[in-house]
């Protein structure tokens, strides 16, 4: 009969701490990935409200990005909506945006299309869109792959490209500049909400020194005559609280907008709708036509002006900034 081995008390210890160990590891790690099929599950999810909600991919040479398309409900066949292309900032995605700026609700009832391009965790890992990386070109990839997605959009879903505004908030507002200086001929319109102005920073250290107001904007690469032939307008919103990206750079933009074109400035007027912060709004005028508009909201921070309540980078009390793009957008259109 074999002889039975007992084993030292240390030994049944380790044991019971290992198995100990093993079951709680098990456990954090199935309670890990539910939250992540929980995430996963809540992202794909539609925001709030009629219409669709469609997922797509634009593909380039240099690479693909996700994208969600609000449609507004019951267009009807062969009906060409405007395209309004809105730019995330830091931290947000298609979703997020779009539930914060509250576009879709205004798309839903003004009829036009909001395409959200999203871009890819492994190009940043802060979901900023890198606008100032155009000493290594990955700046202007990035603007070409937004543009494959608005050329899929306007061949699949019929987006009017005759009425294409683009419009973002922080790095997604500095990826819109740029994307106007590449195609101006494709947008009607572009706005800038708590941006840097293009040509203001070429690499992620001078785009830290921009966002603090230390570097000198750029002139326009634009004469008198191609900003009269075709570029779009501008409008520029900024918080006068900003701490994060300087107002002194909303004003840069606005100032080297009209600079191209041989705008003069007008005086600002204040303006308060209600209780909301109160704003200063100052128009740069060739002739008749308005170049730039730069809204200064005082008390307001790096936050979408007059968004939903409780989401990241938004501020409610704001004047509403999505209200004022697309009244800045139908002048435009019907121009």
């Amino acid at each position: 009969m074999a002889k039975r081995v007992r084993r030292p008390a240390w030994a049944k210890a380790f044991q019971r701490s290992f198995a100990q160990l093993t079951r709680q590891t098990l456990s954090t790690g199935a309670r890990a990935a539910e939250l992540t099929l929980k995430l996963g599950a809540e992202k794909r999810k539609a925001p709030a409200g009629k219409g669709d909600w469609i997922a797509g991919l634009a593909v380039g040479a240099t690479g693909m990005r996700r994208y969600r398309l609000y449609r507004p409900p019951e267009v009807r066949f062969g009906e060409r909506l405007p395209l309004v292309v809105m730019l995330h900032g830091c931290g947000q995605d298609a979703k997020s945006f779009a539930e914060s700026t509250r576009m879709n609700r205004i798309a839903a009832r003004e009829r036009f299309m909001v395409l959200y391009p999203e871009q890819d965790r492994l190009a940043n890992a802060q979901g900023c869109w890198n606008w100032f990386d155009t000493r290594s070109g990955r700046a202007y990839a990035e603007a070409e792959l937004i543009m494959r997605a608005v050329d899929q959009v306007c061949l699949l879903y019929l987006a009017d490209r005759t009425r294409i505004v683009v419009a973002g908030l922080s790095a997604g507002a500095s990826m819109a500049a740029l994307l106007v200086t590449r195609h101006p001929a494709r947008f009607k319109a572009v706005m800038m909400h708590s941006g840097i102005p293009p040509g203001t920073a070429h690499s992620p250290l001078s785009a830290v020194g921009a966002m603090h107001g230390h570097r000198p904007a750029r002139p326009l690469p634009a004469t008198p005559v191609a900003m009269a032939a075709g570029w779009p307008p501008l409008l520029v919103v900024h918080g006068a609280s900003d701490r994060i990206v300087s107002s002194s750079n909303g004003h840069a933009a606005a100032r080297v907008w009209a600079g191209a074109a041989g705008a003069r400035v007008l005086d600002g007027r204040s303006v308060q709708r209600g209780k909301r912060y109160p704003m200063t709004v100052t128009d740069y005028k060739l002739s008749r036509d308005t170049v730039a508009t730069l809204i200064e909201v005082a008390q307001l921070g790096h936050a979408w002006s007059g968004g939903a309540a409780g989401q990241p980078y938004s501020d409610a009390q704001g004047p509403d900034a999505s209200r004022l793009l697309w009244a800045f957008a139908a002048r435009q259109f019907r121009q």
